[in-house]
């Protein structure tokens, strides 16, 4: 019989927060609001509590789990995951986060010509003695126009891209798409990755109609997120890709509904 030395004693009395493993490429089946599932890639982290006592965890079985499951990998199933890691891996704590990109398909606003728009994405979850806990993440891309060149300028107005990203813990099932839908309409306007002609004349006035700093941006998805009643809390922030200076712009608000903070 070959010598376990994970789980040999180790004596320096330090317990360590993480270990296990981090950026495995995994296929897995998502659930998809309009289509019922989608196929994508996800980048995987798996991690738990050592105890000061032992030396070391059993890598080997993260990939085990992983493999269980891996026609099962959801929101429905992390729960299931991180008890069979927790208790696989004899350890009092287990975190799993999986970094994806989702896929929808957008119409343009005028030719209505159909194309896939991406969005990164994140599941992390993660198993106490006190319960579970889990936020999904989005991060979109919107256009924003700058509210004051606007203003000022005899004609024209600086606009940039926009990474709005946003961060909730809910009660209720939440859709990606419906992150998604809040993230575009905090900003100037959509972007899409297929635009004929009149398409662009569209997207162009209708940004320049609706011009927003990155401050309008995170205070625009927090409303929409605090009229939610399926989510408890949440984290939105915007980085704007400044077109005239050589820095982004960055805001953010958090908000812990259930303590009114």
């Amino acid at each position: 019989m070959l010598k376990d030395i994970q789980n040999q004693f180790d004596d320096r009395n330090l317990a360590i927060d993480k270990v296990g493993i981090k950026g495995i490429k995994y296929p897995i089946i998502l659930r998809d609001k309009r289509k019922g599932s989608q196929h994508t890639i996800a980048s995987i982290n798996m991690f738990v509590k050592l105890p000061h006592n032992f030396k070391g965890t059993h890598m080997s079985r993260f990939v085990e789990i992983l493999n269980k499951y891996r026609e099962n990998i959801s929101i429905s199933s992390f729960k299931e995951i991180l008890e069979e890691m927790r208790i696989k891996l004899n350890s009092e704590e287990a975190h799993f986060d999986m970094e994806f990109i989702y896929f929808l398909e957008k119409e343009a606003p005028i030719s209505k010509q159909a194309s896939s728009m991406d969005y990164l994405c994140k599941f992390s979850g993660s198993v106490f003695n006190e319960g579970v806990d889990f936020i999904l993440t989005v991060t979109v891309p919107v256009i924003s126009v700058c509210p004051c060149s606007k203003e000022i300028s005899l004609y024209g107005a600086h606009n940039q891209r926009s990474y709005v990203t946003i961060s909730v813990r809910y009660n209720r099932m939440v859709w990606i798409e419906d992150l998604i839908e809040i993230a575009e309409k905090s900003g100037s306007s959509p972007i899409f990755s297929l635009l004929k002609r009149e398409d662009e004349k569209f997207v162009t006035e209708y940004s320049y109609d609706n011009p927003v700093f990155v401050e309008d941006i995170v205070r625009n998805a927090a409303q929409y997120l605090l009229e939610d009643d399926r989510i408890d809390w949440f984290e939105v922030s915007s980085e704007n890709f400044e077109s005239i200076h050589n820095h982004s712009a960055f805001a953010s608000i958090t908000i812990d509904k259930k303590n009114n903070s």
